[in-house]
């Protein structure tokens, strides 16, 4: 029995006619080579994050207290407008941030796409990539190892426009004096992240 004679059928006795589970759309889009930016969500101990990944890697992690919209507006303006929500294609990068949160895990293993951040902020970037796990370096430290060391303020604002937080971990940066400086997510994020770094319980 062909589908349209399922569904003649089925009208004639008043039965709704057999349907199949929904295609996953994020694979057809994938299939047609039309997934160029794949997104998800993930709640944690820091609220909301929205990460999102490109065939290259992990492009963006970003926090979403007000809601998703000027993310996604972000990188479909600055990637590509093909964004698709694509949960399974963020299993690796979420399940790596929940043993991270867990303290389980000290180093990330995630292939990164670098390409919203360029020139000196991409130096200033890699190097707070390389601060380990528990320690802490200064915006000082950063401007010196990206080639300029009298530009902190300007490593600073590099920081500050981190589009991979915590993944890259721009919370270990402090200010020469010992203060906590500034942080994207807000301070009380920070304090919490170093928290967990350190062994204690996040701050309520």
């Amino acid at each position: 029995m062909t589908t349209d004679d399922q569904l003649e059928r089925a009208m004639r006795v008043g039965a709704p006619p057999a349907v199949g589970p929904l295609p996953d759309l994020s694979t057809a889009a994938a299939d047609a080579g039309l997934l160029d930016v794949a997104y998800a969500t993930l709640d944690s101990p820091v609220g909301p994050l929205l990460l999102a990944l490109t065939p290259h890697g992990l492009v963006r992690v970003a926090y979403v207290d007000g809601g998703e919209d000027q993310v996604l507006s972000e990188l479909a303006a600055r990637v590509s407008p093909r964004v698709i929500r694509a949960p399974r294609k963020l299993d690796e990068p979420r399940r790596e941030l929940d043993q991270y949160f867990a303290g389980d895990r000290r180093e990330f293993e995630l292939p990164l796409d670098w390409q919203l951040i360029r020139g000196f902020g991409r130096k200033v970037l890699s190097a707070a990539a390389r601060v380990p796990y528990g320690s802490v370096s200064t915006y000082k430290q950063m401007a010196s190892e990206a080639g300029s060391p009298r530009a902190a303020r300007a490593a600073g604002n590099a920081l500050g426009a981190n589009p991979l937080p915590i993944i890259v971990p721009c919370h270990r940066i402090l200010h020469s004096s010992g203060g906590l400086g500034g942080y994207t997510g807000g301070l009380e994020r920070k304090r919490r992240l170093l928290a967990i770094e350190s062994g204690q319980q996040p701050l309520a």
